[in-house]
């Protein structure tokens, strides 16, 4: 049986007079406003960084699909309020919570967004409100760590308010789906949250689908990204193994995937990048620990997956040695791309950021080329490359360096010029292959 706490919640939503809050306005909390208010709903965005908050209120934004106009239209009809203050939360009826959730340098959770996040959203907390949290996690935290920073109000969940979890489904820069077309797995604290949780989604979501706890929902989120991580090493591994045999895992790739059942193709690479895949499996990792039961897929699979940019480092350094008899040391090299995936402008956990270091510290001198990031911005694993600015692309600019490095396949770069013009192109996406025709001696591919 429904409780007069979830009746209340559901009927305001249904009757669109429910306000919905979000902490933290990046690649998962700004798609939100968009898909929450373009369902007749009022958000409320809270973000501790005054630089984006003041950037949404001019009708700008630091995310390139998302138009900064969308937002101050939506400030301006007063569907949207962008703002710094956590205690303005405590008008919303429902509050979801998407911050980062990163690993420290041992490969261990870092929960510090999410517990920060819960502890000024208990300054805010009200009866009545259904708190969300969206951030990718180990099974157990929303139960076992936000509930208790929450009841330490002395309101408890169940009784004086809800808990559900939704995990965050985000691609960026895909063109086929977004936010209000990608079905939501969602969990709750007991029944009413579960029933609250789906009312709010099912207003700008395609479809629900429902799971038996909070941890079966976090479960879910970390399974997607497992699946996806060991399979990506997978690849990398045949790539090297293959090359051994000169065969080119891309051609094998192709060729595999004509079979229409029993193959789902993945694609090497110079490292992962994003904020799940390189991350998420180690939570896991983590989490299986103490049930004494190592992953050790997972585990593996990162060990692969985490030496693929000193291996392109050292493929680069042999293929300068045999073609122009020079070493990295000194060497001029170009980075094609720095986004961890193409045509986006997010360098989060992006191996291109990784393989710049590595390079530098070999003595090459490392410039890059992107159109999505004319400016490296400050970030908390390489502060040393911030202000780093992207260079020009033409015939004279390309062939003064010792090489190319391909680390991201932009559509939107002229290949053509850079493979007629460089002395040597080391393409770790084949790219080349995609975008230009014919075979080319100076080009090769790791």
């Amino acid at each position: 049986m429904t409780s007069k706490l979830s009746t209340e919640i559901i009927d305001r939503i249904k009757h669109r007079d429910a306000i919905v809050g979000i902490i933290g306005l990046g690649y998962v909390g700004l798609p939100l406003v968009k898909a929450i208010t373009n369902a007749g709903l009022k958000v409320i965005g809270q973000d501790n960084d005054p630089a984006k908050i003041d950037k949404l209120n001019r009708g700008e934004t630091y995310i390139a699909h998302l138009p900064g106009q969308d937002f101050k239209t939506l400030i301006d009809k007063k569907q949207f309020r962008a703002t710094t203050d956590i205690k303005v939360l405590a008008e919303a009826d429902a509050v979801l919570i998407c911050v980062p959730t990163p690993i420290t340098e041992h490969r261990e959770p870092d929960l510090s967004f999410v517990e920060g996040s819960a502890r000024a959203m208990a300054t805010a907390l009200r009866p009545g409100q259904l708190i969300i949290l969206e951030s990718t996690t180990y099974p157990g935290t929303t139960r076992d760590v936000m509930k208790p920073i929450l009841e330490q109000t002395g309101l408890k969940s169940g009784t004086d308010f809800l808990i559900a979890y939704s995990p965050e489904r985000e691609d960026p820069g895909n063109p086929s789906f977004e936010t209000s077309t990608i079905p939501k797995v969602v969990g709750g604290d007991g029944p009413d949250a579960l029933e609250a949780a789906l009312a709010l989604y099912n207003q700008f979501v395609p479809k629900t689908v429902p799971v038996s706890s909070l941890e079966t929902a976090e479960a879910v989120k970390i399974t997607e990204n497992v699946f996806r991580a060991v399979n990506i090493a997978l690849v990398n591994e045949l790539k090297l193994v293959y090359g051994e045999m000169g065969i080119d895992v891309w051609e094998v790739i192709e060729a595999a995937k004509t079979k229409p059942f029993g193959y789902m193709a993945f694609y090497p690479g110079p490292g992962l990048g994003g904020h799940c895949i390189p991350v998420d499996p180690f939570y896991l990792s983590w989490k299986a620990r103490a049930y004494d039961f190592p992953a050790r897929f997972v585990e593996l699979a990162g060990e692969v997956n985490d030496a693929m940019p000193r291996i392109v480092v050292e493929r680069l350094g042999e293929q300068l040695s045999r073609r122009s008899k020079k070493s990295l040391n000194g060497a001029r090299i170009l980075m094609m791309g720095l986004a961890y995936k193409k045509n986006v402008d997010d360098l989060r956990e992006s191996p291109a950021m990784v393989l710049y270091e590595l390079l530098e510290a070999r003595g090459a001198v490392v410039e890059y080329h992107d159109p999505f990031i004319p400016e490296i911005h400050e970030t908390r694993d390489h502060p040393t490359l911030t202000g780093r600015k992207s260079v020009g692309l033409n015939a004279k600019s390309v062939a003064s360096y010792d090489a190319a490095l391909i680390v991201t396949d932009h559509d939107n770069v002229d290949y053509n010029l850079l493979v007629k013009n460089s002395i040597l192109v080391v393409d770790t996406r084949n790219a080349v292959a995609k975008f230009v025709k014919g075979e080319h001696a100076n080009v090769y591919k790791t």
